[in-house]
């Protein structure tokens, strides 16, 4: 499957800060395939967050464009970007970001709300995605009764409410134990290589990388390309130096 559904070209970002000029990211180039599972990876205030939040129409750069779809966000006013976020994008957060007054359930619904969806219909939806991440028999449990694992994949589960182009997933790891980690990297690769689903994510740690299709390095504000083979016997031999496509 070779079509782009993310084409970034020359992209800067410039914050003010006090009376100088911080750029994380320059004149930064990466296209992303359909179906492509990419991890990004970089020091701490590399830019990895703040890329995420580009593409995912949080934040504005200052120059370049940025395709998702073939629709330039770039140059949106904030009052088409939302549609972009609602219908393009799924984040999953580090830190899960569910409302402590729903259930498992109505989180997941809450992310249809707006989508012209009758309320059967995204109850449906939401039980279809909450089977899909194991949590079938934990619909009713608020985020206060599910373990942090669990809290993640009702995350995924919303995250995939409206079928969005892109799924970006910022340090979706970060705050899990050994084995909660390791079930939601083997989730999140399984809905790659099963559902087709394209995934960005950010993480520092190199285990979790190599569960990616390519890792990229971002480091002094551009992307390092090293593409991660799947089914090597180690994260070091699944990284194979390569050109960034551009």
């Amino acid at each position: 499957m070779n079509e782009l559904v993310l084409k970034i070209e020359n992209l800067t970002k410039t914050y003010k800060l006090s009376k100088r000029d911080v750029q994380p990211l320059i004149d930064l180039n990466l296209e992303v395939k359909r179906g492509e599972f990419t991890a990004i990876m970089g020091p701490s205030g590399s830019g990895k967050t703040t890329l995420l939040n580009i593409i995912g129409c949080i934040d504005k750069p200052t120059s370049g464009t940025v395709l998702i779809d073939n629709i330039d966000i770039a140059r949106l006013p904030e009052s088409q970007l939302y549609k972009i976020r609602r219908d393009k994008i799924g984040f999953i957060f580090q830190n899960f970001n569910l409302l402590p007054y729903l259930n498992a359930r109505e989180n997941v619904e809450l992310a249809m709300e707006l989508s012209g969806k009758f309320k059967g219909q995204r109850k449906q939806r939401a039980l279809e995605l909450l089977a899909m991440v194991g949590l079938s028999e934990r619909e009713q449990h608020r985020p206060q009764r599910l373990s942090q694992g669990e809290q993640q994949r009702v995350a995924i589960a919303r995250a995939l409410a409206n079928d969005p182009a892109i799924i970006l997933a910022d340090e979706p790891t970060g705050n899990l134990d050994k084995n909660s980690k390791e079930e939601i990297v083997k989730l999140l690769a399984n809905l790659n290589q099963k559902q087709g689903a394209t995934i960005i994510m950010v993480t520092h740690d190199e285990h979790i990388a190599a569960s990616a299709e390519r890792v990229l390095f971002l480091s002094d504000g551009k992307i390092q390309d090293k593409q991660a083979q799947k089914g090597d016997s180690s994260a070091a031999n699944r990284k194979q130096s390569s050109k960034v496509r551009m």
